[in-house]
């Protein structure tokens, strides 16, 4: 298995080193928001009030439905209970003589037989308070009257009677639709405000998680552009890529959205609590009771999931770092036919991203159904306890039905909570990742008396210069060069003596650990790099052109260029012709690789930015190692206007592009071991002699002149 740089498997994920330092840093990136994060709670606020009151109103509705019913049911029992008993008890009474009593019968129960047969007609009454007043009375006298009369008198228990009356007394016999209608237009009007107020929460925090992200970009694009170039030596390029796309964009989506749903969840959570309180403070504690049990399984699986989460955004930065290198090199992949080696790598990769990723989303989506579990256990409690109250008459039907609904609804918020708190370990593992970029160590800053150029001559010195990659492998220790202006220099070695690492300290991009080099008498440590890059023009062996057009990429070399000095800077580097030859001239878009142009055609508009930049100093970086030879005698025709009474530094591995140059720097292991004219060079029979030799000796092509040096003038071009 691929092992990272630091020898540990690629599969095994990293604990973030300060979760909660990384936590804090990204809120400060949301302080200038703070406005805007005022609002989103205040949206947030009354988007969970209208939710947590409308299960209020629902039971309201419902109490009221079931009330109205009772009372409906109660008075057309109570009317046909006493049309049934009415008729009979009339006729026993009809036959009783005067103050008579009838065999059997009480001087009570005779009493409440006459009470009942003179109870007003149920069934013409209008009033709410006489229905229960009269229902009330037959009742009690049910209870009294004959056993016989009373089992046809019977129409409700006497536990549900006091509900019942009072259900009677406020509705009378109906069912009050104007009410239920009433309250379903508040419901209606909630359900409205709640909806307006989560879609300005949304609106909102849209803008401030784009506007935090996107100033979250510009700093690491700006931090790119301070650091030095061993960054980009050391580091993936894929990697790099993948912190600012994938990384950015973990805690992009995790601000528009995780953010407003914690902020809403807690807010949810406080309000159902006050909610299930103003109905029953003993089924509250049962669903309060649940919560230890739902902080205890969500720590256990967010503690595990936290160095998943690391480990899966590690994973990606690695695999995409692959995937950008083989798709830059898939050409060579393919010559040399080692498509299955490319293959093995990406599954390693590909493995290790699926090892830490499915362990980070199972243990993330294992968050809610065990939260459902907890959430089910204490349901089942408070409807068992629920009906029991109801039964006792402690609450009504539609209380209960609101607090089960409120004990459901807390569940949700928990188990978002825990939902979430794995989220934000994504993005964590996200963030740390960008902020340990933009805590890269800087390029040295330019100091306060720090110099500009104007009008440079190209007096270039290096002055016992040492320098070294790492401190335990030196390669520069002492190293003098001294050039006039308008001097040409070509520098030639074997690889690795020295020779780019040569430019790089030239341009400062890296910083020499002794000794000092000077650009026309000043030591380029106290010049801007700004000014002093600005005097360098570079044309390099891997040719680098934008997408866009051949102008704008000549352009490239001078801001603010015309038309006229674009075209004229081709026509130097001899690009003119076949710029023109193209469909569509200096419009022509050059698509992400340049691949619509030859390496040749690349190589000239280079040289023509090269030129339009007019630059003090121009180094030349094996610029026609990569063409043929007739491209490269049209590049050297360029190269010489190019090199025209500026100071001049020709790297080259090809001897043959070198010959005439006036001196020639023969550098091997960092030091400058030889040096002269390719004649002198060659006649004392030193390592250029041996490099030259070498080159041509299996061409046959080594030819003595009579100098003793090598002639030439047969050799092929």
């Amino acid at each position: 298995m691929k092992k990272t740089k630091s020898g540990k498997k690629g599969s095994r994920p990293g604990k973030p080193r300060d979760f909660g330092g990384t936590v804090r840093r990204l809120a400060r990136r949301l302080r200038p928001q703070t406005p805007k994060l005022m609002l989103v709670l205040v949206f947030a606020a009354a988007a969970t009030v209208f939710t947590v009151l409308s299960p209020k109103i629902i039971g309201e509705a419902t109490n009221l439905l079931t009330d109205g019913f009772v009372a409906k049911t109660t008075v057309s029992a109570a009317v046909r209970a006493q049309k049934k008993a009415l008729p009979e008890i009339r006729t026993l009474l009809s036959r009783l003589p005067e103050n008579g009593e009838p065999a059997g019968l009480t001087r009570e129960q005779t009493d409440a037989l006459r009470s009942f047969a003179g109870l007003p007609d149920l069934s013409t009454l209008r009033s709410g308070g006489a229905l229960a007043g009269g229902i009330r009375k037959m009742a009690e006298l049910t209870q009294k009257i004959p056993k016989k009369y009373a089992e046809k008198a019977a129409f409700v228990s006497l536990s549900g009677l006091p509900k019942a009356l009072g259900a009677i007394q406020r509705y009378g016999g109906n069912i009050p639709f104007g009410e239920i209608k009433r309250v379903l237009l508040r419901l209606l009007a909630v359900f409205l405000l709640s909806a307006f107020s989560t879609f300005a929460m949304q609106f909102i925090m849209s803008g401030v998680a784009q506007e935090t992200v996107f100033t979250l970009r510009r700093e690491v694009d700006e931090k790119l552009a301070r650091l030095p170039l061993r960054y980009f030596d050391s580091g993936s390029n894929g990697d790099i890529l993948s912190r600012m796309t994938n990384d950015i964009d973990t805690v992009s989506s995790t601000l528009q959205q995780s953010l407003t749903q914690i902020i809403t969840a807690l807010l949810q959570m406080i309000g159902y609590v006050w909610m299930m309180v103003s109905i029953n403070g003993v089924l509250t504690g049962i669903v309060l009771a649940t919560l230890p049990f739902y902080a205890a399984a969500a720590l256990r699986i967010t503690k595990r999931a936290q160095a998943c989460f690391a480990g899966q955004q590690k994973a990606l930065g690695s695999l995409s770092g692959h995937a950008e290198e083989m798709f830059a090199g898939h050409t060579v992949v393919k010559a040399f036919g080692r498509e299955p080696d490319s293959i093995r790598a990406f599954e390693a990769e590909n493995k290790d991203l699926y090892e830490s990723g499915w362990k980070a989303q199972f243990l993330s989506g294992a968050v809610t159904p065990l939260m459902n579990f907890i959430g089910n256990v204490g349901y089942v409690l408070i409807a068992v306890v629920g009906g029991v109250f109801v039964t006792a008459n402690r609450l009504g039907l539609g209380d209960v039905v609101a607090f089960i609904s409120y004990s459901k609804s807390f569940s949700q918020p928990v188990s978002s909570v825990a939902s979430i708190a794995n989220v934000l370990q994504s993005a964590a593992a996200g963030a740390e990742r960008v902020f340990e970029l933009l805590d890269e160590p800087e390029e040295i800053p330019d100091g306060p008396g720090a110099v500009s150029l104007n009008a440079p001559r190209g007096a270039v010195r290096f002055c016992h210069v040492r320098f070294r990659y790492r401190a335990d492998m030196p390669l520069i220790e002492d190293m003098n060069l001294n050039l006039h202006p308008g001097d040409t220099a070509a520098i030639v070695g074997p690889t690795g003596a020295g020779k780019t690492t040569l430019v790089n300290l030239l341009m400062r991009f890296y910083e020499i650990q002794g000794g000092s080099i000077t650009l026309d008498g000043t030591d380029i440590r106290t010049i801007r790099r700004g000014s002093l890059r600005s005097r360098f023009g570079m044309v390099l062996q891997d040719t680098w052109l934008f997408h866009g057009t051949i102008r704008d990429n000549i352009a490239y070399g001078r801001e603010g260029a015309s038309t006229e000095q674009v075209e004229s800077a081709a026509k130097a580097a001899r690009a003119d012709r076949f710029i023109r030859s193209l469909p569509d001239g200096y419009d022509t878009v050059l698509n992400e690789e340049a691949s619509n142009l030859s390496q040749g055609q690349k190589q000239l508009l280079t040289l023509a930015r090269a030129i339009l930049a007019d630059p003090a100093v121009l180094i030349l970086d094996e610029a026609t190692s990569s063409v043929d030879t007739r491209t490269e005698l049209q590049i050297r025709k360029a190269m010489n206007v190019l090199m025209k009474d500026r100071t001049c530094f020709v790297i080259a591995h090809r001897l043959s592009t070198v010959q005439d140059a006036k001196t020639i720097l023969v550098m091997d292991h960092g030091s400058i071991v030889e040096s002269g004219t390719h004649r002198e060079l060659l006649a004392k029979g030193g390592l250029y002699a041996e490099l030259f030799n070498s080159q041509f000796a299996e061409a046959g092509k080594k030819v003595p002149d009579k100098s003793g040096g090598i002639d030439i003038s047969s050799i092929s071009q």
